[in-house]
């Protein structure tokens, strides 16, 4: 069960920093998503990974039980990466709107107003 979950985190990191290489707006925005959905799993999954276990100590006091505090930050972290992925998505779409482009490259800009 480590290693899907280790394996995930992995994959989900590797393809939120190819995106964010990018030089585009969007395929950026997805990558910070990813690399958050990243975040958020590895955060999780230091909870201890227990299937089938109660989030509080029983009443006759058995040592197996998972963590709630991560599954807590995950929670709110979901809530506030989806309303940032929203700002974001409305910068890049009143970019584009404005400039008819959705390059992220700031070097290329700069010489094509020294033209």
């Amino acid at each position: 069960m480590e290693i899907v979950v280790a394996s995930a985190v992995g994959v989900l990191t590797a393809g939120g920093v190819y995106l964010l290489l990018r030089l585009r707006t969007f395929p950026v925005i997805l990558g910070l998503a990813l690399l958050s959905y990243a975040v958020n799993v590895f955060i999780f999954a230091s909870g201890r990974l227990a299937i089938d276990q109660s989030p509080i100590l029983s009443k006759y006091g058995e040592a197996s039980y998972t963590d709630p505090l991560p599954q807590a930050l995950v929670l709110t972290a979901i809530v506030i990466s989806f309303g940032m992925t929203a700002v974001l998505v409305m910068i890049g779409l009143a970019s584009y709107l404005e400039a008819d482009t959705d390059r992220v490259d700031l070097d290329a800009a700069a010489e094509g107003e020294d033209a």
